[in-house]
């Protein structure tokens, strides 16, 4: 038996088939910037069958940016997703085009953090927080062993908790959020900002049309690109007061850093921070580990 685990991200969509055990086949393709929700479960169901015959399949689960219902499947909220202006209903719509496959849709930082917590870095401890940085940010709660979702969905959503206030514009129209000075898309908004002020840097001259990805910010970092240094400076000192906060509210004595900002120094001595362990597969997994029945989400389908 075997379940297919979706990481649909801001820029990529990453899928795993995941047999309980481990990976036995992957596939992944970029994230329609175009046609809003119905061309991104239409990308999603294409990387399935990519992987094989759906009939096959137990389920589908996915890990979705946002403010997630996991009871319908329905991601009600997805800012850094282009076009997705009101609440849709991924599973129902996914479970249509694989043909009627079950298909489960929580939050993408909380599969994450799930797959961390089963399989990766946070393996046997009962308190962790997974922060990852990728387009956005969000972060998963453990708390006494189990995944805290909240009342709303919303546990976790540290990418909007105020780091400066009065701060930079976020993409959710808020200011000062941590997503607006950390979140990959605020930080490509911020370099071409300054490119077009003066400032000039070869993150625009690596990436012209396109995306900056992590890699164009690593390609900058090792020519010394000042504008790269300046904005990834300021990521990680605004990730590290919004972990630190998070820390000091939750008494977590774990953080699971991924989406390559792991370099926070925790003022705590008691306090360990280390790098996500799963990498780029940790997202499709722990999709997968929820496909597979492991939290308590309702699937939608045959």
């Amino acid at each position: 038996m075997s379940w297919v685990g979706i990481d649909l991200g801001g820029t990529k969509i990453y899928a795993v088939v995941f047999d309980g055990a481990g990976v036995l086949a992957e596939a992944k393709t970029k994230t329609p910037t175009q046609g809003g929700p119905l061309a991104v479960v239409d990308a999603m169901a294409a990387v399935v069958r990519d992987l094989g015959p759906v009939d096959d399949l137990a389920g589908v689960g996915v890990g979705a940016p946002g403010v997630i219902d996991s009871v319908d499947g329905t991601v009600r909220q997805a800012p850094n997703l282009h076009g997705w202006m009101e609440p849709f209903g991924v599973a129902d719509a996914l479970s249509t085009a694989l043909e009627g496959v079950p298909v489960a849709v929580d939050n993408d930082v909380n599969v994450g953090t799930l797959a961390e917590h089963r399989l990766g870095a946070g393996q046997g401890a009962d308190n962790l927080l997974g922060v990852f940085a990728g387009t956005g940010i969000g972060a998963g709660v453990i708390l006494d062993g189990r995944l805290r979702r909240g009342p709303t969905g919303a546990t976790g959503e540290i990418g909007h908790m105020i780091v400066r206030r009065g701060g930079r514009l976020c993409g959710c129209g808020g200011r000062g959020h941590l997503e607006a000075y950390a979140g990959r898309a605020a930080m490509e908004r911020r370099a071409r900002d300054l490119e077009r002020k003066g400032r000039d840097t070869v993150l625009v001259d690596l990436a012209p049309g396109r995306r900056m990805t992590s890699g164009v910010f690593v390609k900058a970092l090792a020519a010394g690109d000042s504008v790269a240094v300046e904005l990834i400076d300021e990521a990680v000192g605004a990730l590290g007061v919004a972990i630190a906060s998070a820390v000091s509210l939750l008494d977590i004595p774990l953080v699971v850093v991924g989406g390559g900002l792991a370099d926070v120094f925790p003022r705590n001595p008691d306090l360990r921070i280390v790098p996500a362990a799963l990498g780029d597969r940790g997202g499709s997994i722990g999709a997968a580990l929820m496909a597979a029945g492991h939290i308590g989400v309702a699937t939608v389908g045959k």
